[in-house]
Formats: structure tokens, C-alpha cells, sequence
């Protein structure tokens, strides 16, 4: 996945940290109705993240399906849209793709190439790839993937229902589904940042360009637009989805938002001051795994669980109530000191004082902090979790802030990951990620971050809906940024915004998937309930991923669980309790309460 650049220097991966969409140097286009429209009046849904929120807002129309007008072919000449090239239109078969074993019915793939040119600062050339897939049988309802990473690939548009290990997604379930690579090729890198356009596409203007050719390429193949239209995608496709419901709120009805970096720029340069700290604990200082190493995490972990595993009226090898753990437990208290010699057992004086500001939020030299806390949690132990941390920040997070936000960027031809994170100001990294000069006249912080995220006062007039989703142990974006994010929208809205939006913490899961943890769930079919039958979600029930599977096994997953484990993610504020009887593998024998 690492692409090696030899003769100098640099040692940069493609996959990235993960990032957001896109729009050109234009203002976005409206689509004229056809995202959303629909309507008659009627009450949202019920609750505020559980209970409350009786404000009723507007009951947007359910979906209704149709079949394409003609045939797939005929799409590479019928489909003709301003700055679009269509390079491709064809029929797949039923069962060529599948899903969990599933055959994926028979579908149009449709692929070309928008606002293609040459970037005046690089001389290289750009254009916004996507692709498209059409049910010949659609259900009405069209479907942004918001990609992961850096973007610059064109992957498999089916559009993802949350957590690891799918059973289903939007395109078995009839969505049209469009996947772009947010306006840049893979083989770049970090370096298509060096052109400023890109850098914007990249972080809104790809998004805005695209949704309405798709809505028009969706009404050329079933002669109507999309009756709804839902955006979804988990890390920087959760920051796309964020920044789409500030700024695309007038075209689409739905947001599914799955752990989100949407102050990406902000979590990539405390992830690499975390990795600077681990470096300064290791034996070695290249090696920022060996300042807090699998047996301590796992140590910590343990501590974790032994202090706030059974808050929840279960030990069960899950940290339901995070807010609970987070005054149960204590670093300092709860984990051994070393004495002489860290052996695995134990954690340094050193070591304990440096994690727990991490854990608390790494800051600036003046002691600001930079980005968010982190909750303690149970899922440290973990080949994932210490992925993120100890080699993302040199390989990733480094060329992401050095040659996609920074301005000016650092030069490419010189630029050495490793070096540039272990060795670089942190301080200077903050104030080049909130520069402009002339040639890069929209700062960092601007362009990959939702405008006023905690008041989407659009989306919620129209009848739009938001479900989050957010794994208490994602080592990279914090369920701690998500939870303030709720909380100021809570905030915004007279302490309560269960109406519109409701966010779910996913206990144990790394980030995206993964960790001890049930992370295995569909949050798309309770969306559209949700946006089109007003239902509001109060749980949606999670498994775990044990041997055999149909989605994959997730490896992270305790042995003494049961392999089809269950639980409820319950809508914040409350959380899952033990009922007191029944098999505690089961969702059922849970609830969801109030906490205190």
C-alpha cells in the first residue's frame, strides 16, 4: 500500500490518514429540488439522543423505486453534463460482485472523469474520477460513498452501512451509489496538495461538483431524479460526510457519519506530537512503538476494564458508560509503577506522566491543547490501535500536514516523512495549517472543515436527518471530539438535538472497525427509517464478528466471547445496562438507560 519514492527522499503512503471531498473554484451548484424535495408536514422524530426533543419538524416522502429507463450502453452517449466525460457504461451481472457471500443484483457501471486540466503550480494533470453504479431495479434513492484516507482512488461504489465486516450496503439494498477519488490520482500521494485546486476539491468542491452530475446522470437512466439522497462514510469519509452537512445540507436528506476526522489537520499534528512523546520514551528514538509497547497496553487496558468494565452491570469485557470510566479511572493509581526496569508488567513514572497528557490532549509548547482527549478504554492492545499511533504519524499524518495543509507546502523533492515527524515543530506545523499566501488562498482549517458544525440550521428545517457513529478505542480521531461535537450541537439547540441528529459511541471498536467490540451493524436501513418514516433510532443492535462470519472475522475479538455477541449502541446520552438476567451475549437482556 506504501509507495517508496527512491533517489530522495521521501517515504510517503497512498492510503493516508483519513480525509474529505470536494468543489472547484465555483460556488456549488444547486440541483433544483431533486435531493430532497418531497414532503408534507408532520412530526420528526421523536427524542434527544434517547428521549426528549418535542420540537416537530418537517416528515420528508419515502423513496419510490423504478427501473431503468433503457439500457446500460446507451448511457455512454445518452449521458451529456457540463465539464463530464463519460469513458465507460456498461452491465454487471448479477453475482459478480457479492457481499457476504450475497450476490449483488444486476447493475449499470457507469465512469468518466469531471473538470479535467493541467495545475498551474505542478504542471501535472488533474481531473475528478468517479464511477457509478445503477440498479436495473433502484429504490429511489441515490447514495454519496465518501471515501477514506487521502482519497485518489476510485474504489468499488456500493456505499457502507457502518462498522467491519458488512452484511449488506446501499447498492444490494437498490441505491445508486457514485464513488469519485475527490479529484486527484493515488500515485501522487501527499503531493497532489502542492496544486491548490486539488487541495479544495479534496476537502469540499469535489462533493459539490459531483452530486449534481450524479443526480443527473441517475434522472437520464430512470427518467427522475432521486427522490432522497444519502452521504455516508466513515473516517475521512466521516469528515466528507461532517463538512456535507454544513455545506451540501440543501441536497441531501440523510448523513451517515462513521468516525470522523473532521479536524483531520488538527488530529494528524497531535497524533504526530504523540509520536514524538512515544519516541522520546523508546530505546529506541526512530521507533515511537517501543515508548509504550504491547504488553504495557495491554496492562493498561486490563486496568481499564478491572475499574469500569462492570459499571454497566455486566462484566463483560466491554466499557459501556466511557463517561462513567472516565472518573472510575485513574493512570496513575490504577496501572504499577516500574521500578528500575519497565518489564512489561508495570508503566515508568516517565511513562505515566507523558501518557496521561496524551490521553488528556497532546498541546503546544505554551501548553494548548491541540486537537482532543482521547476516552481510556479497552481496546489499546491491539494491532490497529497501534498502527495509528506509532506508524501513521510518520508515514501518513507527516505528509498530509506537510503537503496538503501546510502553507507554503514543504518541497517534495526533499521532503523526508520520519524526519519531518520526529524531529518537526508542532507549533509552526498549527500556524501553517491556518496560513494563506497567494497561491493557496483558503486555509487548512477552512477547507477540511465543517463551517459552524454545531448549527446546520438548513438540514434540520428541511427534515434532514444525521446518525454518527464513533469507536471508544479509534486511536486517531477521538470519540472524545465526536462527543463534543454532539454535545455543542445539544448546545445549539436547546439542549437537545435528538430531532435531527443522534450519535451512537461504539464501545471498544479501533477506528472504523476492529478492537473488542461488536462492530458489526447497519446504521443505512435505521437512517432512512428515520428520514422517511420519521421513526427515530433510540439503539441499533451490534454483533460481533467471531470464526466464520459471513462478513470476516475480526481478530481482535476476545476469546471468551461468544462469536455471534450482541449488544445495543445505544443513542448518546444514554447507554447499555445489563438488565440483571439472561444470557449476557445477548442485546437483548440489555437496555439503554440515562446514566447516572
Amino acid at each position: 500500500m506504501k509507495t517508496f519514492r527512491r533517489g530522495g527522499l521521501f517515504t510517503l503512503s497512498v492510503l493516508m490518514l483519513a480525509m474529505a471531498s470536494a468543489c472547484g473554484g465555483h460556488d456549488h451548484p444547486s440541483d433544483g429540488g431533486s435531493a430532497g424535495g418531497g414532503g408534507g408536514g408532520g412530526g420528526g422524530g421523536t427524542g434527544g439522543g434517547g428521549g426528549g426533543g418535542s420540537t416537530a419538524l418537517p416528515q420528508l416522502s419515502p423513496a419510490q423505486p423504478a427501473k431503468l429507463a433503457g439500457t446500460c450502453d446507451a448511457l455512454l452517449t445518452t449521458i451529456a453534463v457540463a465539464n463530464t466525460t463519460i469513458t465507460a457504461a456498461s452491465q454487471v451481472a448479477a453475482g459478480t460482485l457479492t457481499i457476504a457471500g450475497k450476490a449483488v443484483p444486476a447493475h449499470c457501471l457507469v465512469k468518466g472523469q469531471m473538470f479535467q486540466r493541467v495545475g498551474p503550480v505542478d504542471g501535472k494533470s488533474y481531473a475528478i474520477g468517479f464511477e457509478m453504479r445503477l440498479p436495473l431495479d433502484w429504490n429511489g434513492r441515490f447514495f454519496y460513498q465518501a471515501n477514506g484516507g487521502i482519497d485518489g482512488s476510485v474504489v468499488t461504489a456500493t456505499g457502507g452501512v457502518g462498522g467491519g465486516g458488512p452484511l449488506t450496503h446501499a447498492l444490494s439494498m437498490g441505491f445508486a451509489v457514485i464513488s469519485s477519488d475527490a479529484g486527484h490520482a493515488a500515485a501522487m500521494g501527499p503531493t497532489f496538495g502542492i496544486d491548490p485546486q486539488a487541495r479544495l476539491d479534496y476537502g469540499y468542491q469535489a462533493a459539490g461538483k459531483l452530486t449534481p452530475m450524479a443526480k443527473k446522470v441517475i434522472e437520464v437512466a430512470y427518467g427522475k431524479g432521486p427522490d432522497r439522497s444519502y452521504f455516508g462514510g466513515c473516517s475521512n469519509g466521516g469528515r466528507h460526510t461532517m463538512v456535507a452537512t454544513a455545506r451540501y445540507a440543501d441536497q441531501y436528506d440523510g448523513f451517515l457519519v462513521g468516525d470522523p476526522g473532521f479536524r483531520l489537520p488538527l488530529a494528524a499534528i497531535a497524533n504526530i506530537k504523540g509520536a514524538q512523546t512515544y519516541a522520546a520514551l523508546s530505546p529506541t528514538p526512530t521507533d515511537p512503538s517501543g515508548g509504550f509497547t504491547l504488553a504495557e497496553r495491554k496492562v493498561v487496558s486490563d486496568a481499564v476494564l478491572a475499574r469500569c468494565d462492570a459499571l454497566d452491570g455486566a462484566a463483560d469485557g466491554l466499557v459501556n458508560d466511557a463517561k462513567a470510566c472516565a472518573a472510575a479511572f485513574d493512570l496513575a493509581r490504577d496501572v504499577p509503577t516500574c521500578g528500575a526496569t519497565r518489564d512489561g508488567s508495570c508503566l515508568s513514572a516517565a511513562q505515566k506522566t507523558s501518557i496521561a497528557q496524551l490521553f488528556s490532549g497532546a498541546t503546544t509548547s505554551a501548553g494548548a491543547r491541540i486537537y482532543s482527549s482521547f476516552p481510556y478504554d479497552a481496546g489499546l492492545a491491539t494491532g490497529g490501535w497501534a498502527s495509528w499511533k506509532f506508524s501513521a504519524p510518520l508515514a501518513l499524518d507527516s505528509g498530509a500536514v506537510g503537503m496538503i495543509w501546510q502553507v507554503p507546502p514543504e518541497d517534495p523533492a526533499t521532503f523526508v516523512g520520519p524526519t519531518f515527524a520526529l524531529t518537526g515543530n508542532v507549533d509552526t506545523m498549527l500556524a501553517k495549517v491556518n496560513a494563506t499566501n497567494a497561491t493557496y488562498a483558503e486555509a487548512a482549517m477552512s477547507f477540511m472543515t465543517p463551517p459552524d458544525a454545531t448549527n446546520p440550521a438548513k438540514l434540520k428545517a428541511r427534515g434532514a436527518k444525521v446518525m454518527a457513529y464513533h469507536g471508544t478505542s479509534d486511536p486517531i480521531f477521538s470519540s472524545d471530539d465526536t462527543l463534543a461535537w454532539y454535545e455543542g450541537l445539544r448546545s445549539a439547540n436547546g439542549g437537545d438535538a435528538g430531532n435531527f441528529a443522534r450519535y451512537f459511541p461504539v464501545p471498544g471498536m479501533n477506528h472504523c472497525s476492529g478492537g473488542p467490540a461488536t462492530d458489526q451493524f447497519d446504521m443505512l436501513t435505521p437512517l432512512v427509517a428515520w428520514v422517511e418514516q420519521g421513526t427515530a433510532p433510540e439503539a441499533v443492535v451490534a454483533s460481533a464478528r467471531g470464526t466464520g462470519n459471513a462478513g470476516g472475522a475480526n481478530a481482535d475479538l476476545p476469546a471468551a466471547w461468544a462469536a455471534d455477541r450482541s449488544r445495543p449502541l445505544c443513542a448518546w446520552p444514554k447507554v447499555a445496562r445489563y438488565k440483571g438476567s439472561g444470557d449476557v451475549e445477548r442485546a437483548e437482556n440489555f437496555i439503554c438507560v440515562a446514566p447516572g
